[in-house]
């Protein structure tokens, strides 16, 4: 007895696979209205607490009342987290790309240490007190360990292995320095404490202003370099026959890095699990492909900055708890839980 064997779908009644691209496109865009948000929450919630008159009056009628001053205040502040968050989230993975490590975060290449150190020694030997001072300390310091650890790890050749290497040691001799001066200097220790820990409570117009130029030639340097890190994914024999320039890939992901992560440390003080957890989560449904890690890398970073801030101001009220304590205790558990349900992805 034959059975006929069910008709071949054709290719009017077959399903559609889907398209991951427009699938990506739309989670971008979702995440982009989250941001949007975010920082409306950033603008309204704080540790004062006012009406949603005393803030729509203060967002489009400014007229130097209690209120206004505190939304210009909070609008100042969510500026710079956005700034600064994208920055983080960016940097993490550009580095993660480098040196192929996706639990690599900014502070193995020593630019939140070079950054910290240049403070301090701002402090204890330059007397600079203020924030607009410390941002130019702080960014020739992450800039300087930058170009150090790709001289270290990469004059001869550079490697994963040499620049994460290298940035390990300067980072351990730079802590070292960084707590023998906080110890014999109680007054540097006092001015430390708050920048060490990551705020966005000290955010200024001018402060934002002298980091945008940063931030922006960083950004961009960033998410062209794309396609090259997606080569150099595959291996280095396998990028050089894709006509990758391994050596100009790494300079410029080395500079970019030292850019952002050094401008917004010099901001904020050094916050962690930013550039860390982001872009691992964002690659567990994005894929391994950086033309769609680094866009959603730079908004969802920002997502995170900025609701820890806000948790900040809600749980300590009336005082604030600062947003570089509140990612550590967030960041960590989650980061934790996410390492032990998924295996961490390859690069």
């Amino acid at each position: 007895m034959l059975v006929d064997s069910p008709p071949e779908p054709s290719a009017e009644t077959a399903p559609a696979p889907p398209n991951r691209r427009a699938i990506r496109a739309v989670g971008l865009v979702v995440s982009l209205a989250i941001l949007v948000l975010v920082a409306l929450a950033s603008i309204a919630i704080g540790a004062k607490e006012l009406s949603l008159e005393q803030v729509w009056h203060g967002l489009f009628d400014d007229t130097g009342t209690y209120g206004d001053v505190v939304v210009g205040e909070r609008i100042s502040r969510t500026l710079l987290g956005l700034l600064a968050g994208a920055a983080l989230g960016l940097a993490g993975a550009v580095l993660q790309a480098l040196t192929r490590n996706p639990l690599a975060d900014p502070g193995l290449l020593g630019i939140n240490a070079g950054a910290s150190a240049a403070v301090v020694t701002a402090i204890t030997y330059f007397g600079v007190t203020s924030l607009t001072g410390y941002v130019w300390f702080g960014f020739v310091g992450a800039a300087a360990v930058g170009a150090l650890v790709w001289f270290l790890g990469g004059s001869r050749g550079a490697t994963p292995v040499r620049l994460a290497l290298a940035g390990t040691a300067i980072s351990a001799a730079l802590y070292g320095y960084l707590q023998a001066v906080m110890i014999m200097d109680h007054a540097a220790l006092s001015k430390m404490r708050f920048w060490t820990v990551g705020s966005l409570a000290s955010a200024t117009d001018e402060t934002i202003v002298q980091v945008l130029p940063f931030l922006a030639v960083g950004t961009v340097v960033a998410l062209l370099l794309a396609r090259p890190l997606n080569a150099m994914a595959m291996g280095d024999d396998t990028a050089r026959a894709l006509g990758a320039n391994l050596n100009r890939t790494r300079a410029l992901s080395m500079a970019a890095a030292t850019v952002l992560c050094g401008a917004a440390t010099a901001a904020c003080g050094p916050i962690v699990f930013v550039g860390l957890m982001v872009p691992h989560v964002v690659r567990s449904f994005t894929g391994p492909d950086m033309r769609w890690i680094l866009p959603y890398a730079t908004v969802l970073s920002p997502v995170l900055l900025l609701g820890a801030d806000v948790v900040g101001r809600i749980v300590a009220r009336p005082a604030e708890l600062q947003v570089g304590i509140v990612t550590a205790i967030l960041g960590g558990p989650v980061f934790i839980f996410l390492v032990r349900r998924r295996r961490t992805a390859q690069l």
